[in-house]
């Protein structure tokens, strides 16, 4: 189905011939007719779907059809975004999108001076894309109204309600007009995603081109198990052997970031890194390189990567998985996009299993497993055994910190261990 099947504007329709857009994904082909109608609207969208232009084309159109004049500390639009960079990403769409338009797109986030914020605030805009934690700020110090807002768009509410915005997003809320349209999109659909789609939406067309939680059909999926200890080993050799050139990959910690960074280098793989530590003109530069081709490899933290828009990446390597199962989701969402193929790679120490099994219990498959000669993991289908035998004995209460969960695991185990080696250094008592 192409675009012109919604009569949207030229001007529109111009702007997207000018992005090099034909034909309409199933996320868009459901979403924009719902969007035109004033529906509220729960979209199951994962990255590289295409679900900006999904809900950014119809509320242009709608500001196209009901024009009026921009008004001071206020905006018609608001679209809140978890990250900085998303932020930044979405707002650059909609001025492609909006090129030929006289609609204004103003972007608040973290790391911007507040006072040029506010002065752009006071002047009003059509839209707002911002993080909640700065458009709260404004609100309280009264740089602006919501109540000329008609639409509220959360953009991977998933990831906002994990960084820990859910209070910041009740007060918005609360402060935004009651008569708005409002649309929901998210990767996942955990049970605090639920209960903000209750809360926010009102009888919503729901949308979903893939079952909740799942993978892109075009992404394979594959694990190597592997020492903690040897993983940077491992991956120098598989990126030299097998000749992967674009490589995201993701690290659990800063420190962990920098240092595989640096030993990466020390190998001769030419690599960045990018995490909240670093300045955001080293992340911007550090991400060119890697587009550009000047950096082979691209390591990053989980809120770090939210938002990094990288067309055609191939490969998607989890040096640490992620302490969230749903979080793997999102990670691997960065390949296999707009129908391309990817590559999901996975490094699974022994600690790691338990977290791989809820990986796979939750996207619906076994993930395929390749030994390496020389990496072979001891012990380890002895250790994936106990693990499934104490998943027989009856479903526990999941834990809410998953974090805490598996840091506590790995310290059981490693106890295990202990005692183990303590036993078998004892000498033995003469008879």
């Amino acid at each position: 189905m192409r675009f012109e099947s919604f009569d949207f504007a030229p001007e529109i329709l111009r702007a997207v011939s000018d992005c090099g857009y034909q034909e309409m994904t199933p996320v868009q082909q459901q979403a924009i007719p719902a969007i035109r109608r004033g529906r509220d609207v729960l979209a199951s969208a994962q990255t590289g779907t295409g679900k900006t232009a999904a809900f950014a084309l119809p509320i242009l159109q709608r500001l196209v059809d009901n024009p009026a004049p921009v008004q001071p500390s206020n905006a018609r639009v608001l679209i809140l975004t978890p990250t900085r960079e998303l932020a930044a990403q979405v707002a650059s769409n909609i001025n492609d999108f909006a090129k030929y338009l006289d609609i204004t797109t103003i972007t608040i986030v973290g790391g911007g001076k507040q006072d040029v914020q506010a002065k752009k605030l006071k002047a009003g805009a059509h839209i707002i894309v911002a993080t909640p934690g700065r458009l709260l700020e404004h609100l309280t110090a009264c740089n602006l109204s919501l109540s000329g807002v008609e639409c509220l768009v959360l953009d991977e509410a998933d990831r906002i309600l994990d960084m820990g915005f859910s209070a910041d997003v009740q007060k918005i809320l609360q402060a935004v007009n009651k008569t708005r349209q409002n649309l929901l999109f998210s990767a996942t659909f955990s049970d605090a995603v639920k209960k903000l789609a209750n809360l926010m939406l009102d009888r919503p067309q729901i949308v979903s081109v893939n079952k909740q939680n799942s993978t892109a059909d075009t992404v394979s999926h594959t694990v190597y198990p592997v020492e903690q200890k040897r993983k940077r080993e491992l991956l120098s050799e598989l990126i030299g052997k097998q000749n992967w050139q674009q490589v995201l990959v993701f690290a659990s910690t800063r420190e962990s970031c920098d240092v595989l960074v640096e030993e990466l280098n020390l190998d001769g793989i030419k690599s960045a890194v990018v995490h909240g530590e670093k300045a955001q003109g080293n992340r911007r530069r550090a991400l060119r390189e890697f587009m550009e081709g000047k950096v082979r490899v691209l390591v990053a933290t989980e809120v770090a990567a939210r938002g990094l828009d990288i067309p055609d990446l191939e490969y998607v390597v989890n040096y640490d998985l992620p302490f969230l199962a749903e979080d793997y989701v999102h990670r691997i969402g960065r390949t296999g996009r707009a129908g391309k193929r990817g590559m999901a790679i996975s490094f699974v120490s022994r600690e790691e299993e338990r977290t791989l099994l809820e990986i796979e219990a939750l996207i619906g498959q076994k993930i395929r497993r390749i030994m390496v000669p020389g990496y072979e993991v001891s012990s380890r289908d002895e250790l994936i055994k106990q693990l499934q035998e104490r998943r027989r004995f009856g479903k526990r209460p999941q834990r809410e910190d998953n974090a805490v969960a598996q840091v506590m695991a790995e310290a059981k185990l490693q106890g295990q261990r202990l005692k183990r080696l303590a036993a078998a250094k004892k000498p033995r008592q003469p008879k």
